[in-house]
C-alpha cells in the first residue's frame, strides 16, 4: 500500500468517526503519541555512535566546555544525523 493509499484510508476512516467526540479524542491522543515517537526517534543516538562522538572528543586537542550543554552541541555536531529513514529496518 502506498503513502498516498493509507492517507486516503485514514481520512476514510476519519470521516467515518468524526460525528463521534470520544472516539476523535482517541484518535487524536493516539496520532500525538506517533507523532512524538517520530520526533524522538531523530534526536536519539545509537549507543554505538555516542561513544563513537565521545572518543572523537578525547582525540581533540585543547578542547574545553564550560557546560554539559556546549559539550552536548559539539558532539552532536561531530557526524551528520541519521534520518529517520535510515533509522528503520
Amino acid at each position: 500500500m502506498t503513502a498516498i493509499q493509507m492517507n486516503a484510508e485514514m481520512l476514510r476512516n476519519m470521516s467515518i468517526i468524526a460525528e463521534d467526540e470520544n472516539l476523535l479524542k482517541r484518535a487524536t491522543k493516539y496520532l500525538r503519541k506517533l507523532v512524538a515517537e517520530k520526533e524522538s526517534e531523530s534526536t536519539r543516538l545509537s549507543k554505538e555512535d555516542f561513544f563513537e562522538r565521545i572518543e572523537e572528543v578525547r582525540k581533540q586537542t585543547g578542547q574545553t566546555f564550560e557546560t554539559v550543554e556546549e559539550l552536548d552541541k559539539y558532539i552532536r555536531g561531530l557526524m551528520p544525523r541519521k534520518t529517520a529513514r535510515e533509522n528503520t529496518y
